[in-house]
């Protein structure tokens, strides 16, 4: 649309923090045909980190980037990260327990990254062992144990350890009696609080687990 080129800004050259391109992009050239954008300062910080990541990897001014070289998503802080980790995940991980070695097994940091934040699955990746069990108490008493295969207000239905599935009527909230365990259930809680910050932060000091 006739814009400038970026990679020959000046004002894109020398920035340092976002000082210089968040003001435009809250509108300070609107006269001069730049509209505001609706961003907070955070994003308009983070449009013009990666600005100067894209700058940063030209070999010359105003060439495109090579290609094949992509930034390091490692640019968080490691010790705010472990403070995070002690704040809202050490009452279910441990990094001397189940996380030991983390960085060793998960080796390519993106992995690592979209790995812990699905709470240890990888995106499309289906892992029995994962999935919500239920106790189910009968009225006779008879207990039933299994995966969770459906559930609604209805029916639940039950894949059992002999790999047979089994549902139930529900009658009412406590007719049948049951009780869910799902181990993902926090971790999606976490997903509408987590910010770009604290995803970082806690990459960069994961990755650290050796």
């Amino acid at each position: 649309m006739g814009g400038p080129n970026l990679l020959r800004s000046q004002v894109a050259l020398a920035d340092q923090h976002g000082e210089l391109i968040v003001p435009i992009i809250q509108g300070s050239r609107q006269k001069m045909g730049m509209p505001a954008i609706g961003l907070s300062s955070e994003d308009g910080e983070a449009v013009a980190a990666y600005v100067r990541t894209v700058i940063g990897r030209i070999g010359v001014q105003g060439k495109p980037p090579a290609e094949g070289r992509e930034p390091s998503i490692l640019v968080g802080n490691v010790d705010e990260g472990k403070a995070y980790f002690a704040s809202k995940c050490a009452g279910c991980h441990s990094a001397t327990g189940d996380l030991k070695g983390l960085a060793s097994r998960i080796p390519d940091e993106k992995k690592l990254q979209s790995t812990w934040v699905a709470g240890g699955l990888e995106r499309g990746e289906e892992s029995e062992d994962r999935l919500p069990t239920a106790d189910v108490t009968l009225p006779s008493g008879e207990h039933i144990t299994g995966h969770v295969v459906h559930i609604d207000e209805f029916l639940i239905t039950l894949k059992l350890s002999d790999g047979a599935q089994r549902s139930v009527a529900r009658v009412d909230r406590e007719n049948p009696r049951i009780t869910i365990h799902d181990l993902l259930e926090k971790h999606r809680e976490m997903l509408s609080e987590y910010t770009d910050k604290d995803i970082h932060d806690v990459t960069t000091y994961l990755v650290t687990l050796k």
